[in-house]
């Protein structure tokens, strides 16, 4: 029989959040580091299924990319890097956010943040007209030659106040560079500073030729990388939203000089329908975002938006960064990172097509898109509908009874399967009761075994989101799980 399945009134966004955060800790998604010390801020640590969702997420980007085309390749650099790395790349000099403190609460955020919170607030109270005036001064104070000036001399014309403390008592806006020093060998010197890295594509960049020569590769073609990257991020928040250790996925798509807007419009369309795609993400969540302000590398440059319980913020950014990491890495390091045509006639430093989306932001916003309460047979049911590709756990295994040789073959059914598959076995409880479980940690499908199997070979399979329930043979659950994954 299936069960009867009601739609539960919905929570307000920040209750649902409050959910979202107490379910991962509670099923062993995602923990607090090192809590029992009292926690670290913006740290967090993958529990048991929260690093199978991660793999799976991974996973899906990276098939994407460099199975499904064959002129893009991958690399692992080392998180440790040259200094002149980050010389040549901008982000010695130029890699920082406009700070400001309040005396009173002794807090520091970020002014731009302070005045964005400030607009919205303007437009919520339907004062359009002055949201759309400081909106203005805005774009003039972010693009202004003293933009830390700018962005203060404005948060005071408007008597923005602190979100913590209510009180107008701040210090100056300064710049605040996001990148963690560190010191390499035992003399601490100047030459033995190191950073750790604030972002993976530097490591793509100095590694242009010998990736290329090695591969065998003519443009265009890219190269792919996950990894980790660091950023002392004084504002954080949003559980695992912003962390100061968090992982990337990004993809280099080196292409010749004009064509840029042309690569540029097919990894649009490519990154935005892989989301859909791969994620199972609803589109109806994701919103474009193009950038106004262009960085210092960039001549064009669009966001990918997840409309987030707490607010609309960026998954994904498409970066158009013309030459300019090649042509400063060739000023900076004396080597010539030109390409040479095949017919040799001719050469040119290459322009690039950036995609860089954050792995622990695609995590919780697959979990925010999948996470869904309802009431099944009159009680209440909390699930994950998450992508059968990408939930932890691929199928519970259940004896109906903890007698007459029903749990013996459960286990067999489960030694066989879990070759193949993430599978749990569980005989604890009511069926209803281990069906629930199930369904929080997002399982898709679960197989019972009962009386009936040990007569005729069959067990019963019961559909996560509709509940739904059928018999198949118990020769036929490989492949079951198997043609249903792959949808």
């Amino acid at each position: 029989m299936a069960d009867s399945t009601v739609k539960k009134k919905s929570d307000s966004p920040e209750k649902v959040m409050e959910k979202i955060v107490s379910l991962c800790k509670r099923r062993g998604f995602v923990f607090q580091s090192s809590e029992i010390y009292g926690g670290l801020g913006a740290c967090y640590d993958y529990g048991p299924l929260g690093v199978e969702l991660k793999k799976n997420i991974k996973d899906a980007w990276w098939d994407f990319m460099t199975k499904e085309h064959d002129n893009i390749v991958g690399i692992d650099a080392a998180i440790m890097m040259h200094p002149k790395t980050w010389e040549a790349s901008g982000h010695v000099a130029s890699f920082s956010d406009p700070m400001i403190d309040d005396k009173t609460s002794k807090k520091r955020y970020r002014a731009d943040h302070l005045i964005e919170g400030y607009i919205r607030q303007l437009e919520k109270k339907n004062k359009v007209a002055d949201a759309e005036r400081v909106q203005a001064e805005f774009v003039k104070a972010q693009n202004a030659e003293n933009m830390p000036k700018a962005l203060y001399d404005l948060i005071v014309a408007e008597q923005i106040k602190s979100p913590d403390s209510g009180a107008f008592n701040w210090t100056e806006v300064r710049q605040f560079n996001l990148m963690f020093k560190t010191e390499l060998g035992a003399v601490a010197d100047d030459a033995s500073i190191l950073y750790l890295r604030p972002e993976t594509a530097q490591g793509i960049f100095v590694n242009f030729h010998t990736v290329r020569e090695s591969a065998r590769l003519k443009i265009p073609f890219g190269i792919a990388q996950i990894g980790k990257a660091f950023r002392n991020e004084i504002v954080k928040g949003n559980f695992i939203f912003r962390m100061i250790e968090f992982e990337q996925m990004e993809m280099q798509y080196f292409i010749k000089p004009g064509a840029q807007k042309e690569a540029f419009s097919m990894w649009q369309e490519k990154r935005f329908n892989w989301y859909a795609d791969y994620l199972g993400i609803n589109t109806e969540n994701l919103v474009w975002y193009q950038h106004d302000k262009l960085a210092h590398y960039a001549d064009a440059a669009y966001d990918i938006k997840y409309k987030f319980p707490f607010g609309t913020e960026e998954i994904e950014g498409i970066h158009s960064r013309t030459d300019f990491d090649l042509r400063r890495h060739q000023e900076y390091s004396g080597k010539n990172m030109e390409y040479v045509e095949p017919d040799g006639k001719e050469r040119y430093i290459p322009y690039v097509v950036e995609t860089s989306c954050g792995c622990d932001r695609l995590f919780l916003m697959t979990l925010c898109d999948a996470y869904e309460e309802d009431v099944v047979d009159e009680e209440e049911r909390t699930s994950l509908r998450l992508h059968p590709k990408l939930a932890p756990v691929k199928a519970g295994i259940f004896p109906l009874m903890k007698k007459d040789g029903l749990p013996e073959a459960a286990e067999k059914l489960l030694k066989d399967v879990q070759k193949y598959f993430k599978v749990q076995y569980d005989e604890a409880g009511a069926i209803g009761r281990r069906y629930r479980r199930q369904d929080e940690i997002g399982t898709p499908y679960c197989f019972t075994i009962d009386h009936d199997t040990l007569k005729d070979d069959t067990v019963t399979v019961r559909d996560r989101d509709t509940t739904k329930q059928e018999r198949i043979n118990i020769s036929q659950v490989k492949a079951y799980l198997t043609d249903k994954i792959s949808e």
